[in-house]
């Protein structure tokens, strides 16, 4: 999509910006932005058309703050990218790897990392990105510092890959949402539903919600809650149904849970790329 411009949380070299090309195509412009309340406060302001939203890796879970984000705005989800994540320990040009004492990324990287870190007596240190951790890297020029990001992150920012696939889980994956704007290919495999939805706080008003999925043999792949924010001890579920919400089953279930459920809301339906 020329022209497209597409945010990313996190600089130039972040995963996220390969799940934009991924999701968008070459010839977007990655608008890098610092924070993903950021990103959709662009969204919002129309500073950005479209972006690529990480919400859950395969090994440290939910990224809770992206299904904050979707919930508070009024935009939807139109596609999903499943990305292979291989971090690297990168350090300045020069550095050699007995010489690591901290080793600084997101959150998310240095918790899939945990095992590599404590096997080499490397603290870790969190910051706002994976990318942007290399960036500051070059820029502080710190010898006994190491960032984790991706190789391509090294290239940018002209610092040296000490080791590669220091994950601990070698099929470590993260699930990247295209989120306000279709992206350029129209999915032609199995649907997807992104559902939010509250419940009253009673007996049985949990199953009376997601009964209607399992009489229609609706699959359910992912089931979670979050604190709403609106009021103390009140949730919101987020769940994926595996079928598009046009399916007749998928529309009959989503009819009865509005029937039951306190409020819902779609956050998107999609097809998957064949």
């Amino acid at each position: 999509m020329s022209g497209l411009r597409v945010g990313i949380q996190g600089e130039r070299g972040a995963y996220s910006e390969q799940a934009a090309l991924a999701l968008y195509g070459e010839e977007i412009e990655v608008a890098p932005l610092r924070t993903l309340a950021d990103v959709f406060a662009a969204l919002e302001e129309g500073a950005i058309d479209a972006a690529a939203v990480p919400v859950e890796n395969s090994r440290a879970g939910t990224v809770v703050e992206a299904y904050d984000q979707l919930v508070r705005h009024p935009f939807s989800v139109f596609g999903e990218h499943l990305l292979p994540i291989h971090h690297c320990l990168i350090a300045l040009p020069g550095a050699r790897a007995g010489e690591i004492r901290r080793a600084k990324s997101h959150p998310q990287a240095l918790s899939q990392c945990q095992d590599y870190l404590r096997a080499h007596g490397i603290e870790a240190v969190a910051a706002y990105d994976t990318a942007g951790s290399a960036k500051l890297l070059r820029e502080e020029g710190e010898r006994d510092c190491a960032a984790i990001a991706s190789r391509r992150a090294a290239e940018i920012y002209g610092l040296r890959v000490l080791e590669e696939e220091i994950e601990d889980a070698k099929d470590n994956q993260t699930l990247f949402y295209a989120v306000g704007r279709r992206p350029q290919e129209e999915g032609a495999g199995a649907g997807r539903t992104v559902v939010a939805f509250t419940v009253q706080n009673a007996p049985r008003a949990l199953l009376s919600c997601l009964s209607p999925f399992a009489e229609r043999d609706l699959n359910l792949s992912k089931l979670e809650s979050r604190p709403s924010g609106l009021r103390p001890f009140e949730y919101v579920f987020y769940t994926i149904v595996d079928a598009h919400m046009e399916e007749a089953a998928c529309a009959a279930a989503l009819s009865a849970l509005r029937e039951t459920a306190s409020s819902v809301r779609i956050l998107g339906s999609y097809r998957l790329l064949a």
